[in-house]
């Protein structure tokens, strides 16, 4: 008899935190690794967040808070899902978690019978495809490539639908590619949906306001996509918080009332500190937060720029989030300094040790013809990174 599960036996180990667990290692012994490999901000918490934190503490807050999140916050993400996006919800509709990830989960687990098919454009989130699987469910991988942008077209969406297709997950802006669906794209594969009207969405926006080519467009913005569209978001990523734990839901209120009972048997509410500095940093406009994203722009264009100057990386131009996504496959075959690349993973491995610069393998995003880059890290981190990474393939 095995003493693990079949679930646990069966499921991937984070592709990310495995990286940044190796990374961890090998500067512990005392090797100058530089990190790419996390999709976490290099910035502080901006200080009108912490200080809203600190009164938190200092007015008492200490006790559990309601499971689906606290009154007051709630009604902040009513504000901002109105403000930014012009989307409309109350109260019952909305269900905090302690983080974007528990939200996933929830809705893996409140919606996703044995045999059903979740279709999920590639690249994804590392996490869909094996939350998907958690729940008995098929992750239906639709492959997208440079040529679309890493964008799945309204053909490909059609052909991917069968009887047994319960769910659609897909991110924009979109990690790991940093692509972003336009309004129109979003319509598209929208009148596709409308001939299955049995299909829920789940749309992970939580790099909404890191953004470079204007409005973010929803798909809940369409009025006969609305009732069966979930809006994932938090505050991770665009408020560097991402040690905070706070991610949020806005959906159909029976899927709410759901992930509530479900996250009622599994955590309960999240941590109440965090929560007052959150209903802070959604009131606020995003405007505050607006000297991060400029300069991720900034570190893009410069990791675009390096990047054209190293032999064998292609990559499209991401519109959003911080990540570059290049094609390496042009390295398959090849020997290295006596290390034979058969694959994305080799090839992240071989950066790591001989360029001691921190990747992610493109096949945990289900693109093994891959890999990441994070350019959350400083503009002479990511100068030296390139040029180790240059030394290293030539």
């Amino acid at each position: 008899m095995n003493l693990l599960s079949d679930r646990i036996l069966n499921m991937s180990t984070s592709a990310t935190l495995e990286m940044a667990a190796k990374a961890r290692e090998l500067r512990a012994e005392g090797k100058d690794i530089i990190g790419l490999s996390l999709g976490e901000p290099d910035f502080n918490t901006p200080d009108y967040i912490k200080e809203a934190a600190i009164q938190a503490i200092n007015d008492n807050y200490s006790s559990y808070t309601p499971v689906d999140g606290y009154v007051e916050l709630k009604d902040a993400i009513i504000k901002k899902f109105k403000r930014d996006n012009d989307l409309t919800y109350n109260r019952s509709q909305i269900v905090v978690s302690t983080g974007a990830k528990q939200s996933l989960a929830n809705l893996a687990a409140v919606l996703i019978n044995k045999g059903d098919e979740v279709i999920i454009p590639c690249p994804y989130w590392v996490s869909y495809a094996d939350l998907v699987k958690l729940n008995d469910g098929i992750p239906v991988e639709v492959p997208t490539t440079i040529a679309t942008d890493f964008k799945m077209t309204p053909e490909q969406l059609e052909a991917a639908i069968t009887p047994k297709t319960k769910m659609l997950w897909y991110s924009s802006p979109c990690n790991p590619s940093g692509s972003v669906y336009s309004k129109e794209e979003l319509r598209a594969l929208a009148d596709v949906l409308q001939k299955y009207p049995d299909i829920i969405v789940a749309s992970d926006e939580i790099y909404e306001h890191i953004n470079f080519v204007g409005k973010h467009s929803s798909m809940a913005q369409f009025e006969d996509m609305y009732d069966r569209t979930v809006t994932i978001n938090g505050v991770s990523k665009a408020f560097a918080m991402t040690g905070w734990r706070i991610g949020y839901i806005g959906g159909p209120e029976k899927i709410a009332r759901a992930c509530n009972k479900m996250q009622g048997q599994i955590t309960s509410g999240a941590n109440c500190i965090a929560q007052r500095a959150v209903i802070t940093a959604l009131e606020e406009s995003p405007s505050r937060v607006q000297f991060m994203i400029d300069e991720f722009k900034v570190r893009r264009d410069l990791v675009l720029d390096l990047l054209q100057d190293i032999e064998g990386f292609k990559t499209n131009v991401p519109e959003g989030a911080f990540y570059v996504f290049p094609n390496i496959s042009y390295y398959f075959g090849k020997t290295l300094r006596g290390k034979t690349i058969n694959n994305a993973a080799d090839f992240s491995l071989y950066l790591l040790e001989e360029a001691l610069v921190a990747t992610v393998d493109g096949g945990a995003f289900g693109n093994p013809d891959c890999i990441r880059l994070s350019y959350a890290a400083s503009q002479e981190q990511i100068k030296e990174a390139m040029s180790r990474i240059k030394a290293a393939v030539n």
